[in-house]
């Protein structure tokens, strides 16, 4: 297995994690840690809870997300995870969809955090004039639900920190999400679960799967 000691030997996203057998329990992780990051930046008047989809894709799959809601209830933004089920399967998109139709139903901001490579993206909007990216954080505020906040990250890159939307009268917290997923790692002990020597399941363009073995081979020498 893995002789990395805790931390990821990527210096942003795992590619590895993406691993059937090992993405459930890397999403409820990541959920946990974001949450903990989240809570000490939220006053009284908020409170987050988790929420949760189930939908059945072979077998059985949960995928939880954060809700920030005011004390009395109102949903004010859902802070969602794209799974790669939700990115290579009919019944697993149509649930993240249903998801993020009920947010926006009752007016609140959406974030989806897409840490996937493989599969088709959950949001369509035109990349023109953008720079390329593998990973992006994508804020909707309940007022301009048609227009993006894009926070973007690649393979060799370090995860964005990126403004999570409160109340209309209250200002932006800020997440850093190195900072969750470095912890999601380390708290869920994915180091000891990942085979580095074989190659990724999700599939890379050849310029990263060189950099890969690279990283791979300078981190094996230390």
């Amino acid at each position: 297995m893995s002789s990395h000691g805790s931390s990821s030997p990527f210096p942003g996203m795992d590619p590895y994690l993406e691993d059937e057998r090992v993405w459930p329990d890397f999403q409820h992780q990541l959920v946990l840690s974001l949450n903990q990051i989240l809570l000490p930046a939220l006053v009284d008047r908020y409170r987050a809870c988790l929420g949760q989809r189930q939908y059945v894709v072979d077998q059985s799959i949960r995928e939880e997300f954060i809700e920030i809601r005011l004390r009395d209830g109102k949903l004010l933004t859902r802070l969602d995870i794209v799974s790669p089920t939700n990115r290579t399967t009919v019944t697993g998109r149509q649930a993240y969809l249903d998801t993020r139709k009920e947010a926006r139903a009752v007016g609140a901001n959406l974030v989806e955090v897409d840490f996937v490579l493989q599969g088709q993206p959950m949001l369509e909007y035109s990349r023109e004039n953008l720079p390329q990216w593998d990973y992006a954080v994508t804020v909707a505020r309940s007022t301009q639900l048609e227009r993006h906040e894009i926070y973007t990250a690649t393979l060799q890159k370090r995860l964005p920190r990126y403004r999570l939307p409160l109340a209309a009268d209250d200002r932006d917290t800020v997440l850093d999400l190195h900072t969750a997923f470095n912890r999601c790692y380390d708290q869920g002990g994915f180091a000891a679960r990942i085979d580095y020597q074989r190659d990724p399941t999700t599939k890379l363009v050849d310029e990263d799967r060189r950099w890969l073995a690279d990283l791979l081979k300078e981190q094996k020498l230390r």
